[in-house]
């Protein structure tokens, strides 16, 4: 499996690239998929949502009224979720919402995504290039060049770039990332995946 190599002007430069079919060509599992971004959703959440149950909203303790003989209710606190300005019944406390995954699984997940990706023709192969400072203008043209400019776009580089870095992030449908910390879910939160020609062989290293 070859993909041509664009420069950033995007026109093809005359190399290819070949994918490793273990990696790219794989049958996807979707099962391994929704397994890693639920793990990946769920490691995102603070878990800090907290709410005053009965046993620590302030008021008085005081019986309302006796037991029996009133006709009404029986009503033991003016604390109770069921008054005005009473205590949240069964409300939400903190918790890790975090859980752990075989690494294994992760990697079959990660390679189910390129494999899909790679399905939809949404993978361009980028020629390495580095940028003198940052600059936001620069980085937009080279997503027109590529005509991904309306498309939300992931560029993955072979090692941090911080020129690069800066040139992109402030972009709403772009971003701008390390091979080593590509996720399942970023994967496939992308319209189209802009790999480095570096980066192709650190990914492969990663999920061989």
């Amino acid at each position: 499996m070859e993909l041509a190599v664009l420069n950033t002007s995007g026109t093809e430069t005359g190399k290819k690239v070949k994918l490793n079919s273990d990696i790219f060509g794989i049958e996807p599992n979707d099962h391994a998929i929704y397994l890693d971004v639920k793990q990946y959703l769920a490691n995102q959440r603070q878990g800090t949502h907290s709410s005053k149950e009965k046993s620590t909203i302030s008021g008085s303790t005081k019986k309302l009224h006796r037991q029996k003989g009133t006709g009404g209710s029986r009503k033991g606190s003016i604390k109770s979720g069921t008054f005005v300005g009473g205590a949240r019944i069964h409300g939400p406390r903190p918790r890790d919402y975090s859980f752990k995954l075989n690494r294994k699984l992760k990697q079959l997940a990660r390679k189910s995504a390129l494999a899909y990706k790679v399905k939809e023709n949404g993978i361009t192969i980028l020629e390495n290039f580095n940028m003198d400072a940052p600059k936001t203008k620069n980085y937009i043209n080279i997503l027109n060049s590529l005509k991904a400019s309306d498309s939300k776009t992931i560029m993955v580089l072979a090692d941090y770039n911080e020129n690069i870095l800066k040139s992109g992030r402030n972009l709403p449908k772009a971003k701008v990332m390390a091979a080593k910390d590509l996720s399942t879910y970023d994967i496939l939160n992308a319209d189209k995946l802009i790999l480095l020609e570096g980066s192709v062989e650190v990914i492969e290293n990663i999920l061989k």
